[in-house]
This record gives structure tokens, sequence and C-alpha cells, in this order.
């Protein structure tokens, strides 16, 4: 009797240990008790950072301070707090309305992971993006401030992507939270080199899983450049501006990824901080009276036209109807002008070839002709 009652203790101090056991692999992911495995290396990139957990989890802290938990689909998670979202990978039907990203899921093989975007198919320079969108394999889903809801949601989009634009209508993204969808905002424009803004390919690569095209990708565009910064400065000065509806000189922010690539490729930027005293607002441009981008830039040596919003010219004469004193500009009388395809903005992925072709602008081997600059005839 004593040996059936000990066996009876032992059958169930057995059972009550596996089902404590059973419980224990099936508890969800707590981040609170979680500890880091590694952290995603970056070169570049300062506006994003992510740490590794086991499981294929990892926390994405954008420095804005938004937090993301990235969680394969097969893992429970338990304990988030309100101010991480919970995104789960790889993310698929995705709307994506920041633009600029769009190649780079194209570069890593992940376009197939867009649903919708929010940018029409006239208004893409990516030839990929307009057959896709051609064939209905991505959808225009209205813009990234008045989307397509009904449609976003009938396609099964698990994952908006948006530029900072978005703060501009916040009741959009609280909207498309509200109808289930996480929202991540991207802040690749906010890094100042621009290998740094095609270093967030490595956060797209993670997002889709395909980790190892985004660091080949990546690799590829650095030892190009690498090969570009050997042969250092030109001591060539440049403007990159466009001539507003208004009048107004638009230029760049000295210091941004614009005026970076200019330096990377050999060139000076004309405009320094300290001359226009440029504060540490969110915006990437300047307008400045045209009188004042007179008395700065006239003697630049290389003139870039940035075609992008005010719409592409052929002739230096098209760009002196704009306002007559760019006739007397130095670069006007040498014919150093030149204007930007607008897949330069849009063809993230290129980031070393532009700063290679500007290396040739500025080193007069440049061909009339290039894939990212023409020259004003």
């Amino acid at each position: 009797m004593r040996n059936l009652i000990k066996l009876a203790g032992i059958l169930l101090c057995t059972i009550v240990f596996c089902a404590c056991s059973k419980k224990a692999d099936t508890d969800g992911f707590s981040l609170e008790n979680a500890k880091p495995v590694g952290q995603m290396e970056l070169m570049y990139a300062n506006q994003f950072s992510v740490a590794h957990y086991e499981k294929g989890i990892s926390l994405v802290t954008i420095s804005d301070g938004e937090k993301y938990l990235l969680v394969p689909e097969n893992e429970n998670v338990e304990g988030l707090t309100g101010d991480i979202t919970l995104i789960r990978t790889p993310a698929d039907n995705i709307y994506l309305a920041a633009s600029s990203a769009m190649d780079m899921f194209s570069g890593i093989g992940a376009m197939g992971n867009i649903r919708a975007t929010a940018t029409l198919e006239r208004d893409w320079a990516l030839p990929e993006v307009k057959e896709a969108m051609a064939n209905e394999d991505i959808l225009y889903a209205g813009k990234y401030s008045a989307p397509d809801y009904e449609l976003i949601l009938s396609e099964g989009c698990g994952l908006a992507i948006e530029s900072t634009m978005i703060y501009h209508k916040p009741e959009v993204k609280e909207q498309l939270e509200r109808l289930g969808i996480p929202v991540l905002i991207e802040r690749s424009s906010y890094e100042t080199h621009p290998l740094g803004r095609l270093e967030w390919v490595k956060l797209y690569g993670l997002l889709t899983g395909r980790e190892e095209e985004a660091e080949r990708l990546f690799s590829e565009q650095v030892r190009l450049l690498d090969s570009i910064t050997q042969s250092g400065s030109t001591g060539k000065t440049a403007a990159f501006f466009y001539i507003s509806s208004n009048g107004y000189a638009v230029v760049r922010k000295p210091g941004d990824y614009v005026s970076r690539m200019i330096e990377l490729g050999g060139g000076e930027y004309i405009f320094s901080p300290e001359e226009l005293n440029v504060d540490e607002n969110a915006q990437s441009t300047i307008n400045m009276q045209f009188e004042v981008f007179y008395s700065e830039a006239a003697m630049a040596d290389v003139l870039i036209y940035n075609s992008t919003i005010d719409g592409g010219m052929e002739t230096l004469l098209q760009l002196t109807e704009k306002n007559s004193l760019l006739s007397e500009f130095k670069a006007v009388k040498t014919g150093d002008v030149w204007c930007t395809d607008k897949n330069m903005f849009q063809q993230t992925t290129g980031a070393a070839e532009v700063i290679r072709e500007m290396n040739l602008i500025f080193t007069g081997e440049a061909e009339d002709n290039m894939e990212y600059f023409y020259r004003l005839k």
C-alpha cells in the first residue's frame, strides 16, 4: 500500500512537472524579461537602431522615440506596452506612402511585398514600379494625406510605411491604427550621410526576411563610394537649387545628405550654415530672396538645378527666363549648369552612382547626358 501511495505521488509530480514545462514552452515572448542577443551593425545611419532577441524577434527604435517590435507570425508575445507597436514579419501587402523607400524594396527583391502606394503611376521614375502598377500588382491607394482606407483594408495591408509628412496629418496615422494597421514612420531623409539614407535598406530587409540581400546591396555601394572618395576634393564650388513659382531660390540646407553628396563627389557646397543662419528645424530646404542667392552663388563653378519639384528644362535660355540675373552667373557663362532627373531622389539605391556622376562633373569628365544629370545646352 505504501508503495502504491509512493508511486501515485511520483506520477502526480511527473504530471505537474510536464504540465508546467508545457506551459513554459508555450508562454509568449516578454520584452520586459528578455535580453538582446545582438545589435544590427550600422555604418552611417543614426536615425534608427535595432536590437535582436531570440526567436527572430527584433526591437526597432526610431530617433523620434517610436518603437516597433518585429515578431515572426508563429511567435506569441505577452505584456507589450502601449508605446511599442507590434509588426508581424515577414511584412506583406504593405501600403508604402514613403516613395523614397520603394527603390530599396526593389533593390532587395522585395517589391512583391508592396501592395499599395501613395504615388501615382505617372509620377514614378522607376520602370519596374510603373510596370507593376500597370499590371495592378501594386495599387494606387490615394495620397498619404487622404488614403483609400477601404482599398487598404480590402487588400489586407498589414503595415503602412509613411514618411514624416504624415506628422502634418496625424489623423491619418490614427485612423490607420484604429483599423488595426501598424504605421512605421521612416526618417531616412534626416540622415546627413547619403549612405546613411541608403542603410535603411537593412531595416526593410529585416522586415521582409531579406537581410542578406540588403547587406549585399549596401556593401556594393560602400565599395563604390570608397573608390570615388580616394581622389579627394577638386576645389570646385557648387550650388544646388530651383526657382519657386514666387521667385525664391530654394536651396538645400547645408549639412543635409545632398550637400554631403556634393562634398563626397569632390565638390564644395557653396553655402555654409553660418552664412545662411541655419536652424535645427525639420526643413531640408531654405527659401532665399533671389538677390541674396545671387550674392552667395553667382561665382559658383557649377550650378545643379533640382527639377524634381519644378520640372525639367533643356536649355540655359529656359533657366535664365526664370530670372534674368542668372545670365550673370559664372557657371551659366561657362556652360557648367546641370539639371537633375527626378530618379535621383527615387532611386535611393543609386546613392554612390549619383556621387560618382557628381565627381565626373567636378573633374570635367562628365558626358552631357548621364543617368542622374544632364547638361543644359
